[in-house]
């Protein structure tokens, strides 16, 4: 009976607690043949796997250290931009012009292709009431979708997995980098994190790993962990490879041991699948050789190759342009152009751009005026772009006011707060309801 009760507790600990969810998102596409070869000995109920084969898809591309939106959409007939800014102020070839008023950006080539081919649109004056010029509090504030004034333990991204993809593979939610984004932070961690196949990594946030590990440590009646299982280090534990916690591990029939070794050897399959994809899926496009451009080669391949992934996320640093900006910010902007238009015409020698949308952000635009060392300092409200062969193209909204009675310290007001945004892709692209991640109903944008 001792034994019966004991085994009973370990079944509803992992049904129920943060372990459960901790390893659920390790496992790929075949986690109900995981679950189902657990059945009789945890009794749990059928899950059903989100494999998002044939869903949309969306890549959130992170412009990472605030670019100057200003020059990026360019009011290059405004005399009150060419007084603030006497020295980076865009003229001539300089410019791309889309109207008698508005332009790109010249290094902006890829966009404009884009833009006259239906499948660029651009939110005009983005961003939140407010508004906060730190790096760090910003991007926090962008990936958690806050108010300014709270701090949110969940990223946006997070709060669809756990609302929309419950049952989904691991592989929901991929990042192409070294690091989590806070957006992917969630209560049922899901998500995993390579900057290349051959660092596949699966995350977590926070201690509850570790925390849970611990837990089951104490419920296990054999008593220590092998190597490699419940008693790794918090190092392996918040992301360390995958195939170092498949080994060595022992099957003892029925115990929360033989649960993690299987979810572990089904981990290690995700990594294989992921490789084989990379080796194996060709790019049909010619990208830059830049990270970003990488970044969205491997997202093609992985697209290209069938993974169940919903959400994508890559990012491009580099945008904290406080001194000699033009040359910085043109060589930034040409890569950013050129990149997405390359994945573009790779997503459409696929067949999946009608999957596929690109959504950009960066954590705030720049001050009006240029300072002393032909940069510019940290403002508020930018440009956002939403890239798709079913986008509303073109402009939407009204550009912000530059002259000086219209500014707020400094900095251009926000026409959209970006939780608009966030909201109308949540809806009208993802197909799911966005107040309860949001937090509240935010008015939808026409984007698609």
């Amino acid at each position: 009976m001792k034994n019966e009760i004991t085994l009973q507790t370990r079944r509803e600990f992992l049904r129920t607690t943060v372990l459960g969810s901790a390893l659920s998102w390790t496992v790929p596409a075949f986690l109900a043949n995981t679950l189902s070869a657990l059945q009789s000995q945890a009794a749990d109920s059928a899950t059903q796997v989100v494999t998002g084969k044939d869903a949309t898809i969306l890549v959130v591309l992170q412009m990472a250290g605030g670019n100057d939106g200003i020059n990026t959409v360019v009011p290059y007939a405004s005399d009150f931009y060419h007084r603030a800014r006497p020295k980076i102020g865009l003229t001539g070839d300089k410019i791309i012009k889309l109207n008698d008023e508005i332009g790109f950006n010249g290094a902006l080539t890829g966009f404009k292709s884009l833009y006259d081919a239906g499948n660029l649109a651009v939110v005009q004056g983005v961003g939140y009431p407010n508004p906060n010029r730190s790096h760090f509090r910003s991007t926090e504030i962008w990936q958690t979708a806050s108010d300014s004034d709270r701090i949110e333990k969940y990223g946006w991204l997070g709060r669809y997995f756990d609302n929309a993809c419950a049952g989904a593979d691991p592989t929901v939610g991929v990042t192409i980098g070294n690091q989590l984004p806070e957006a992917f932070f969630a209560k049922l961690p899901k998500g995993i994190c390579f900057s290349n196949p051959q660092n596949y990594r699966f995350m977590s946030n926070g201690t509850a790993t570790e925390e849970s590990y611990k837990k089951l440590n104490e419920l296990e009646m054999s008593g220590s962990a092998p190597d490699g299982g419940p008693g790794m280090t918090p190092a392996e534990n918040s992301g360390g490879s995958i195939s170092s916690l498949a080994a060595g591990m022992p099957m003892q029939g029925g115990s929360a041991v033989d649960f993690i070794s299987r979810t572990a050897l089904d981990a290690q399959m995700s990594s294989d699948k992921v490789r084989d994809i990379a080796a194996r899926v060709q790019n049909q496009a010619n990208y830059p050789g830049s990270q970003l451009g990488n970044s969205l080669k491997l997202v093609a391949k992985l697209i290209g190759g069938g993974l169940p992934t919903r959400v994508y996320y890559v990012s491009q640093g580099g945008y904290d342009t406080h001194t000699n900006q033009l040359g910085t910010q043109q060589r930034l902007l040409q890569d950013l152009g050129d990149s997405t238009k390359a994945f573009v015409d790779d997503m459409k020698a696929q067949g999946n751009m009608g999957r596929v949308l690109v959504m950009t952000f960066s954590e705030f635009g720049r001050r009006v005026n240029e300072n002393a060392n032909g940069g510019t300092d940290h403002g508020a409200a930018a440009p956002m772009f939403i890239v798709g062969n079913k986008v509303k193209a073109g402009m939407l909204g009204r550009y912000p006011s530059l002259a000086p009675q219209d500014l707020y310290q400094g900095d251009i007001k926000y026409n959209v707060d970006f939780r608009n945004v966030y909201a109308s892709v949540l809806e009208n692209w993802l197909k799911t309801k966005s107040a309860p991640i949001l937090g509240k109903q935010f008015e939808l944008l026409p984007l698609v």
